[in-house]
């Protein structure tokens, strides 16, 4: 190989390596497998979040502690159920193992799946809407686990929806309780039929 050729393939490799250097690993498809077309995350849940939910906020945890949820704040759970299920006709969960989540806090399984169920989907933004009929600019703060992509795809589907002040907690459930705070056990809302 004479020197041009060589400087050629440095040149090829350092131009190759800047392109993907520039990017996270995720952007260099538009459409990554575990992500929809809208950009919400559809598989694989369990995983670092390495981006904001835009156009919603992150609330740090300091500053989430500060709050009393269901006073100065609506703290929702998008935790699903495991291993239970949503009766269609009366609405209502039936869980096989129970489920604590942060106090004041109301539990909205499922809602940060993507695709949505529409179902659940309405009773959430019903729920929202019905909390801040009196206080319009009361937060709404959307959570599940850490490292978990559900509160993040309720945040940013709730924001780009109109909603004002949503904040996703990214340390979720883990993050509340490893600073000291209680846990109690929790029941999912019932989403009457009548909401399709």
């Amino acid at each position: 190989m004479d020197r041009r050729s060589a400087w050629q393939g440095l040149a090829a490799g350092i131009f190759l390596v800047g392109k993907l250097v520039g990017k996270p690993a995720w952007a260099a498809t538009p459409h990554a497998p575990d992500f929809d077309e809208q950009g919400y995350r559809s598989a694989r849940y369990r995983a670092p979040v390495d981006r904001l939910p835009s156009p919603a906020r992150r609330i740090a945890l300091e500053d989430a502690l500060k709050l009393a949820p269901g006073r100065d704040a609506l703290f929702v759970d998008v935790l699903p159920v495991e291993s239970g299920y949503r009766d269609p006709v009366s609405g209502r969960w039936h869980l096989s193992q129970p489920h604590e989540t942060v106090p004041g806090a109301v539990w909205h399984p499922e809602t940060g799946r993507s695709p949505v169920d529409p179902v659940l989907w309405r009773g959430l933004v019903a729920a929202v809407a019905a909390t801040r009929a009196d206080r319009p600019r009361l937060p709404v703060v959307l959570f599940c686990r850490v490292d978990c992509w559900m509160g993040w795809d309720a945040a940013r589907r709730l924001a780009k929806g109109g909603t004002g002040r949503v904040l996703w907690l990214a340390e979720g459930i883990e993050g509340w309780s490893g600073a000291g705070r209680t846990l109690i056990a929790a029941l999912p809302e019932v989403i009457a039929p009548t909401m399709g």
